[in-house]
């Protein structure tokens, strides 16, 4: 894995009918290729690389570099699926919260056992639980869609939206390379790198995760002690990170909004949380009114009084799925090149569009993979 940015802005409008249509027909052709050459594991496969998935995304005629890339791609993938024991749910805005609902009406078609449906909404539940609550970067999610299929393997794309910045930030997910989903569980996450990042899901948070997770086991009463102690005392240097504040070089309070520390804790879900005694990290984290401010508070008492820090580094990162041309960061792996270059060429040859959309297809791959 390697870091990098990658710059989505936020496009207004909808793609023109014409274009998607001619979208939909591209991408049919693809992925059925895939799927029938290759098998279903492999479409999840190339799917959460996010350079794969933008080039698909080029390949089919939609921007480049456009926040749309996400949502217009994935729902034309949704206009086809599900074939072959592949399925897809959830969508943007609206349509990203009926995902659980359609996972469980499409688990029906396929005959999936009932103990993998649970499993498939869970991970559509915690993948979107992580990115909103337990990684707060900015970014508030408005897109989520999980691929799956009959065996239960399943990926995860979902986009986040800075207000400010109006700057989109893409997370891709792989069922088969998450162990747990509050460590490192991501297959990559697109965006423009910020200074401080709370990053919960870091190897460098476990010993902040434990800390919280003490925190809410043991008596609220003891909590609160803990929290009135803090507020009674925000000239804590080390406070300066958490309430919006950092000092620069000349050791001068620079106002610049950071991470805003939070200042009322849900006393009555602590109560919940104490008398439930959840045995990890994860499972406090999936219960319901678990939010963004919870997990900041909690943290915060960990790090100030008992001295276990949380990850600040922002966790954006993408693989490079083929290498580049000066080496860097190594060789290009031509046999993975002319591979990957193969299924897309002949999945536009499969697909039911006129010659010049074939051809104009194929330059637009060529153009973006030269």
């Amino acid at each position: 894995m390697k870091t990098g940015v990658a710059n989505l802005p936020l496009h207004l409008g909808k793609a023109p009918r014409w274009l998607f249509e001619r979208m939909v027909k591209l991408a049919r052709g693809i992925t059925q290729i895939i799927v029938y050459e290759y098998g279903q594991d492999e479409l999840l496969h190339r799917l959460s690389d996010p350079f794969w998935f933008q080039a698909l995304s080029c390949t089919l005629g939609f921007d480049w570099h456009s926040s749309g890339t996400t949502t217009v791609t994935c729902g034309a993938l949704k206009e086809i699926l599900p074939f072959e024991g592949v399925a897809m749910a959830g969508g943007k805005g609206r349509a990203s919260r009926k995902a659980l609902e359609e996972i469980e009406k499409v688990g029906d078609i396929f005959g999936i056992p009932s103990s993998k449906i649970e499993e498939l909404k869970y991970s559509s539940r915690m993948t979107a639980k992580v990115d909103n609550v337990a990684l707060q970067d900015g970014h508030q999610l408005y897109h989520h869609i999980i691929l799956f299929t009959e065996k239960g393997k399943w990926m995860v794309i979902q986009q986040g939206m800075n207000v400010e910045t109006k700057k989109a930030r893409r997370y891709h997910w792989l069922s088969d390379n998450v162990k747990k989903f509050v460590e490192e569980p991501h297959e990559a996450i697109l965006g423009i790198r910020k200074e401080r990042v709370l990053d919960m899901t870091s190897k460098e948070s476990e010993a902040n995760q434990k800390t919280s997770l003490d925190l809410v086991k043991d008596n609220p009463r003891h909590l609160r002690n803990d929290w009135a102690s803090l507020l009674k005392d925000p000239s804590q240097l080390s406070l300066d990170g958490w309430i919006g504040f950092e000092k620069n070089e000349n050791d001068k309070i620079n106002k610049r909004k950071i991470l805003e520390m939070p200042r009322y804790i849900n006393w009555d879900l602590m109560s919940k949380l104490y008398d439930f005694q959840p045995t990890n990290y994860e499972e406090m984290l999936s219960m319901r009114g678990i939010g963004p401010s919870t997990v900041r508070a909690l943290s915060l008492i960990s790090e100030l009084i008992y001295g276990d820090s949380p990850s600040w580094k922002d966790p954006v990162k993408y693989s490079f799925a083929v290498g580049g041309k000066d080496g860097v960061p190594f060789p290009v792996d031509r046999k993975a090149m002319d591979e990957s270059i193969d299924i897309l060429k002949n999945g536009i040859e499969e697909a039911k569009v006129g010659k010049k959309e074939k051809m104009d297809a194929i330059k637009r791959l060529r153009e973006f993979v030269p």
